[in-house]
């Protein structure tokens, strides 16, 4: 059973930069892709980025593209989002999932997930 906790959320102003991470545990990472999806109040989840197990392929929502970079180290059991030229509209609780084989974009696809964490952009 894969055990996700992210951290790294806060208060930022708008063009500022966070890094979330996301610790797995509870089992082996490898063969797991990982992903981060974020909800907004009165939103629904909706996909932000993901990474392929080992790291190769990466995959970002339009809306982030340029401005997130995803990274894992397989070593840590842990994914990474640098998160860049945060926007008002980045606000959001932030989840870490993860799913046992390719890295897919669908909330769904995924059967792990973290508890979240909060990010908040003042503008």
């Amino acid at each position: 059973q894969v055990q996700l906790v992210e951290s790294g959320g806060g208060l930022v102003q708008a063009g500022g930069s966070l890094r979330l991470s996301c610790a797995a545990s509870g089992g082996t990472f490898s063969g797991y892709a990982m992903g981060w999806f974020r909800q907004a109040p009165g939103k629904e989840r909706e996909f932000v980025a993901a990474v392929s197990w080992r790291g190769g392929s990466t995959y970002y929502a339009e809306s982030v593209k340029g401005r997130f970079t995803i990274s894992r180290d397989n070593a840590k059991n842990t994914v990474y989002l640098h998160m860049n030229s945060l926007k008002p509209e980045d606000t959001a609780v932030y989840y870490c999932a993860a799913r046992f084989g390719i890295a897919t974009i669908g909330v769904r696809d995924y059967n792990y997930w973290g508890q979240g964490t909060q990010v908040t952009v003042s503008s």
